[in-house]
């Protein structure tokens, strides 16, 4: 994501433990498979792109973790004009 988006922001949550019951944790070993998280980008490559089209460059981005795994992403995705603004 670093080197795709060169962020000025990037913060990368591993909220998995509070997945755990769910059947993709169960089938990751139990509960204790790395598959969901929480991802914060800031880059200026989202100038001009809808939401939908920002979220579909980090899934294509993390489409080989996605194949191996990775289960669920939450998505923020914001230019730093944006982050600015609020």
């Amino acid at each position: 994501l670093t080197a795709l988006f060169q962020p000025s922001q990037l913060c990368i949550t591993n909220d998995s433990w509070q997945h755990r019951h769910h059947a993709a944790m169960r089938a990751e070993g139990g509960g204790s498979g790395e598959t969901h998280f929480s991802i914060q980008v800031v880059s200026e490559a989202f100038t001009g792109k809808s939401t939908m089209q920002r979220h579909r460059l980090v899934y294509a981005a993390l489409s080989e973790e996605l194949q191996n795994g990775l289960h669920a992403l939450s998505l923020t995705t914001k230019t730093q004009a944006e982050m600015t603004r609020t």
